[in-house]
């Protein structure tokens, strides 16, 4: 009987002094609880209509078998866009190599080959037709009154095997300086 009015005596002392103990009686309250179940559950409730909200707009007029067969079809588009890059990337660096080999700077110098002795004027030129890499030919053309005489040289790098006249060197180093 002393260890049973023991307990009385603690249940009532905390009962009466301690708050702490009242308040943790009201919330293990099966009313509170069943309160906070329900307000969980709207919750709950709440967040699966939105995400069912969501769904049904991914998913209008499609089921799961047309869906499967837009993802498969983007799957097929994207593999056809990765070809048409590889193959147009092939194209452009063919196109690079063929604008490389073509005539990207054209060079005139007109000049008199008998220095004031003929009259006239500058009718005789030279004229370079260069690639990138310094490729092509340059043209030139002498004229008296007698004759016209035209001569054509072949460049490989700037250079030419055949000997230049000082207006075919001209020509030469002003079209390299409009490929700079």
């Amino acid at each position: 009987m002393g260890s049973e009015n023991s307990y009385l005596y603690h249940t009532n002392y905390f009962a009466k002094n301690n708050k702490i103990c009242h308040n943790i009686e009201m919330i293990f309250d099966p009313i509170y609880i069943s309160y906070a179940l329900i307000g969980v559950m709207l919750i709950l409730v709440g967040w699966i209509i939105r995400l069912e909200i969501k769904i049904s707009h991914l998913l209008i007029g499609k089921d799961s078998k047309s869906l499967e067969d837009s993802i498969v079809s983007a799957g097929e588009n994207l593999k056809k866009l990765n070809d048409f890059q590889r193959e147009a990337i092939m194209h452009f660096m063919n196109v690079e190599k063929r604008l490389n080999r073509s005539i990207q700077a054209v060079e005139t110098i007109r000049f008199n080959p008998f220095k004031g002795t003929g009259e006239g004027g500058s009718q005789s030129f030279s004229t370079s037709f260069l690639s990138e890499d310094g490729n092509g030919v340059v043209i030139s053309s002498i004229y008296s009154r007698e004759r016209v005489s035209v001569f054509s040289k072949p460049l490989n790098k700037f250079e030419s095997k055949f000997e230049l006249t000082e207006e075919e060197k001209e020509v030469i180093v002003n079209s390299k300086k409009t490929l700079d």
